[in-house]
């Protein structure tokens, strides 16, 4: 009985195992950005839209126009702010706190989220250190119950076997001076 599928292939493999990832990260970070407070996500989108180029020409027009104004450039408009623009400071000096306090809760809030990637990252990564310790111990004793002569030291393979100490290797990379 023959299928009317065609054979599957590593790289077939490799796709669906890539595009299964992709969709576990695309579901984790939307997680991740439907946990945050209205507070967060409202200083993420006011940063995004402060950063812009938008705002830049806003900023240009506004500037200029306030400078022209105030110093009798435009024939028929008032100046409301005389040299050496007071009133244009303290607008500033407001919008820099306020934007400066929206960008630092938005980086936190990455910070934040890096941080749990860091962990997740970690998890993964001893998990997978436990599970190479395991194989190599499984095809150190199929080796040796087959008597197959491999290629690698001895001391190399013990060194390998012997499960990390993250503590260990932790005060082993506090103590490598920084250059």
């Amino acid at each position: 009985m023959s299928s009317n599928k065609p054979p599957v292939t590593t790289h077939d493999h490799v796709s669906r195992a890539l595009e299964e990832n992709l969709e576990t990260i695309k579901k984790w970070e939307q997680a991740a950005l439907h946990e945050r407070s209205r507070a967060e996500r409202l200083s993420d989108d006011i940063t995004r839209f402060a950063g812009g180029g938008r705002m830049l020409f806003v900023h240009v027009v506004w500037f200029v126009l306030w400078l022209l104004v105030n110093v009798r450039v435009i024939p028929g408009v008032r100046p409301f702010d005389p040299f050496p623009f007071p009133l244009l400071t303290t607008a500033v000096s407001l919008e820099a706190i306020f934007l400066s306090l929206f960008v630092l809760a938005s980086q936190n809030g990455l910070a934040h989220q890096a941080d749990k990637r860091a962990h997740l990252d970690l998890q993964i990564d001893l998990l997978a250190e436990r599970e190479m310790t395991i194989v190599l111990r499984m095809l150190q004793d199929i080796a040796r119950h087959f008597d197959v002569k491999v290629s690698v030291a001895p001391r190399q393979i013990v060194d390998l076997i012997k499960e990390t100490d993250v503590h260990d290797l932790t005060a082993k990379l506090d103590d490598i001076p920084e250059e």
